[in-house]
């Protein structure tokens, strides 16, 4: 076997991540060599490969669904939003400027349709399948021209394409419908069908419905995945203002001491691997919140503020609603805050910024002896070290070079009473360094929590991808994707007019 799809959708969010994670885990379960890909990906959470290069945290998260090595080949082109406007473009892991929205899709983009072509063929040449996953909606008319991620690598490559759509949202009989009539000829060949997610309810409820679309699109449905809670993968989106109302936490579980531990993550702007937090709200009896007010930090036994992708900015967010000050009467009271990686420098004592929003000289918040030069050169690495007492495994993407001053060591950062500064990303994901630093928390704000001693959170990771992967293997047509993957999409589909505009 040697083959591949593209996995698209009607919309944003439509489930293309979590759909391509579960054909992943099914195919592998099946005994084949699959890897992940996706052309370009934007997003500010990201992950460092064991070669040091920069790749989406869902492609990562997707090769662990392959149960392969992640690497730069899988996500070619990665756009790390510094606001509404420009993007660092990050290209086969690393960085290579900014880039205004105008100026990428007026003709950089198309450029690098080669590179993410040639990147494909390496990964195709290694592996039995390569699992595409395609970004927003093929039927972006507008982006079609210069498009590197749907059909453009559709057809570059000759994929067939399999098209998501989200039932929860509604309209997913018109989405389907209008995503393959807004496409040229030559891309609805590519279209072999469609994918129907987060369905409640009786599936012979929804069958005439599906039966119709068939008729009118000569397009049949590969099949219909059920609701489900919690099979989200890592996410993508890096542009919400705040996350407040979509709160991130554990399913209910009771705690195993007397209390609970309350976590408030401070919604910066342009917060990135907001992820970090989730291997605390895998532990039973943690609650995890995002906020962006002070009397929100209230009741919280640890605050922690996230890593950004605008150090200054966030710093000005921090300020302009009075959470700063909250946040510093609360390492005066020795309660305690962690900062990770954008958040650990802002808790510096100042800030030499000429690169990223080359503000110049900017004061940070003093809760920490450390000074910070933004240096041009990225860093990317995946240290591994130890602290409490624990091994600890991290990664690190930052232009921000930090100076420690004082303090207690603590990773590459530094411990201040109960202020707690570093650059590595995922390091709560180490099981006996999180629960260590749980029992240092819950000391300090009085609680009578104890940590689960059982808790792992990468074997809830490989529990969650085989969720994904029985979801495929239970719901959906299996043999009939197996032929798609193999043989790619049916000869003789018809047009659907009235197709792309001239």
């Amino acid at each position: 076997m040697s083959g591949g799809l593209l996995v698209a959708g009607t919309t944003s969010d439509a489930g293309k991540s979590v759909v391509t994670a579960g054909i992943c885990r099914w195919l592998v379960r099946q005994g084949v060599k699959v890897a992940p890909f996706k052309a370009q990906n934007m997003s500010l959470n990201s992950f460092v490969t064991r070669d040091g290069a920069e790749i989406g945290r869902a492609q990562a998260m997707q090769a662990q669904a392959c149960r392969v090595e992640p690497t730069a080949l899988m996500n070619p082109v990665l756009l790390k939003p510094g606001g509404e406007r420009s993007s660092q473009v990050v290209l086969l892991g690393r960085p290579v400027g900014e880039m205004s929205a105008r100026g990428y899709h007026g003709g950089r983009q198309e450029r690098l349709l080669g590179t993410v072509l040639d990147s494909l063929a390496e990964l195709r040449a290694t592996h039995d399948a390569v699992i595409c996953e395609g970004a927003g909606s093929p039927a972006e008319i507008n982006l079609r021209r210069t498009d590197i991620v749907n059909m453009g690598i559709a057809r570059g490559a000759g994929l067939p394409v399999l098209v998501v759509g989200d039932i929860d949202r509604g309209g997913v009989f018109a989405s389907f419908f209008g995503t393959v009539a807004l496409l040229a000829p030559a891309d609805q060949a590519l279209i072999a069908g469609y994918l129907v997610n987060k369905f409640r309810g009786d599936v012979s409820l929804l069958e005439p419905g599906l039966d119709m679309l068939h008729g009118l699109t000569g397009r049949r449905t590969y099949g219909v995945l059920p609701f489900r809670h919690g099979l989200g993968i890592d996410e993508e989106d890096g542009l919400r203002v705040s996350l407040r109302g979509t709160v991130r936490e554990s399913a209910v579980a009771p705690p195993v001491g007397e209390d609970v531990l309350r976590v408030a993550v401070c919604a910066v702007p342009l917060m990135s691997n907001f992820t970090d937090v989730d291997a605390l709200a895998a532990e039973p009896g943690v609650v995890v919140r995002f906020v962006d007010r002070p009397e929100e930090l209230a009741d919280a036994d640890l605050v922690i503020v996230p890593g950004t992708r605008g150090t200054v900015r966030a710093l000005q967010w921090l300020r302009e609603r009075g959470l700063a000050d909250a946040i510093a009467r609360r390492a005066a009271e020795r309660r305690p805050v962690l900062g990770i990686c954008g958040g650990f420098q802002l808790l510096g004592e100042h800030i030499e910024d000429e690169v990223e929003s080359r503000a110049g000289h900017v004061d940070g918040l003093g809760l920490l002896p450390v000074r910070v030069r933004f240096a041009r050169e990225k860093t990317l690495t995946r240290p591994v070290g130890t602290a409490l007492g624990e091994r600890v495994e991290g990664y690190e993407i930052h232009h921000g070079v930090a100076r420690v001053a004082g303090g207690d060591p603590f990773l590459d950062g530094c411990r201040v009473g109960q202020t707690w500064g570093t650059h590595w990303h995922g390091s709560l994901e180490s099981d006996g360094f999180r629960r260590a630093f749980l029992r240092e928390v819950a000391a300090a704000a009085g609680r009578r929590f104890v940590p689960a001693r059982d808790t792992s959170f990468a074997a809830l990771r490989e529990e969650q991808l085989d969720r994904l992967g029985d979801l495929i293997e239970h719901h959906a047509d299996t043999d009939a994707l197996w032929r798609l993957i193999e043989s790619g999409a049916p000869r003789g589909l018809p047009f659907i007019p009235p197709g792309a505009p001239a």
